[in-house]
């Protein structure tokens, strides 16, 4: 029969000590046998076997943070997402980033902290907050998002917290881990691709936006261009002009052009759309790949697919292995892209239009 006096009052979560004095023990026993110390702490299994019984009576549970300040693992993985998540998730360009870090998570042992709060009032999100680092309750933090701020990441990876970037990421001293969809690589396959469909001039068309998988994508395409030998003399390839300016339209019109790389399912849309004015289409007359998982849209492009579930997947490991060995090598790792063939690449035609 228990002791009633051993028990904490009626309402009060139960606490550490609690624990000890339910199993007779002392309150550092406890400890050690939570941490998964008892072993080593040669603590005798009869002893451990009363502390796991007074825990299970109690329904007492670890508070993770304590443990994280005295240095002890808290099994827990911080997702940190530099830009708005919900309540649109579903649609977001994230969504299947998260599922993957959430499956792989369940399966290591791990809980996930979302950290989404703002940081200046202004919404733009941040890391620190009162120079103080909010992902610290985590014993590491997957980030996702355009940061706006790179000197936070600089900052974090000197700090030594344990963190990985989905997505490439160049700061200045602080060669901190990513995990990359490989556009480069995609970017190159999609023109080798077009060229083995007879196109010997094409027209690269940019979006606005700049960045690393943007740089990635444009250096891909411009080594297989060089490397192939094509013609590319369109604004977004010579003067790196965004946009789709009417030379563009023009030159695939009158088949100057036989086939256009575009950055964005957007400006594709606007190409089909000008095209269709001067009776050309796609992809009869001009072929047209994207350089954008277009998957969601259904719409049939000939375009790439970014595995967004393996990337997060790929990550928790990556993490995990940098919280278990603080001397672990913080290498990038490039993830392929799957290519599509869609609808819209068929075999160069050399007639030209009015």
């Amino acid at each position: 029969m228990t002791d009633q006096s051993s028990l904490p009052p009626r309402g009060r979560v139960a606490r550490q000590a609690d624990v000890a004095r339910l199993a007779g023990v002392s309150q550092s026993a406890v400890s050690r046998v939570i941490s998964g110390d008892a072993s080593s702490s040669r603590i005798p299994e009869e002893t451990r076997r009363r502390v796991q019984d007074a825990i299970a009576q109690l329904g007492y549970v670890p508070n993770p943070v304590a443990r994280n300040l005295r240095g002890k693992r808290t099994q827990l993985l911080g997702v940190h997402t530099f830009e708005p998540l919900f309540p649109h998730a579903r649609e977001s360009f994230y969504f299947e980033f998260l599922l993957g870090i959430e499956e792989r998570a369940e399966e290591s042992g791990h809980d996930l902290v979302l950290f989404s709060s703002t940081g200046d009032g202004s919404g733009t999100r941040r890391i620190y907050r009162a120079e103080t680092n909010r992902l610290t309750i985590a014993d590491g933090s997957i980030l996702l998002g355009m940061s706006p701020d790179r000197a936070e990441l600089a900052r974090l990876w000197q700090d030594g917290y344990p963190f990985v970037h989905i997505g490439r990421r160049d700061v200045p001293g602080a060669p901190f881990p990513c995990i990359v969809p490989d556009y480069w690589s995609a970017a190159a396959e999609i023109v080798e691709r077009l060229h083995a469909n007879g196109h010997r001039s094409i027209a690269y068309v940019r979006d606005s936006i700049d960045g690393e998988p943007y740089d990635d994508r444009r250096a891909g395409y411009r080594e297989a261009v060089e490397h192939l030998k094509l013609r590319d003399d369109s604004p977004g390839y010579t003067d790196e002009v965004s946009g789709l300016p009417d030379v563009v339209v023009d030159a695939l019109a009158t088949g100057r052009a036989t086939a256009a790389v575009v950055e964005s399912e957007r400006i594709a849309d606007t190409l089909r759309a000008r095209l269709a004015q001067r009776n050309v289409s796609i992809p009869s007359d001009v072929s047209v790949a994207v350089l954008e998982d277009t998957a969601a849209t259904g719409a049939g492009w000939s375009d790439l697919r970014i595995p967004r579930k393996e990337i997060g997947r790929i990550a928790v490991d990556r993490l995990i292995a940098m919280v278990e060995d603080p001397t672990a090598p913080r290498e990038s790792v490039l993830v392929r892209c799957e290519l599509v063939a869609g609808a819209t690449v068929a075999e160069a035609r050399t007639e030209r239009h009015a």
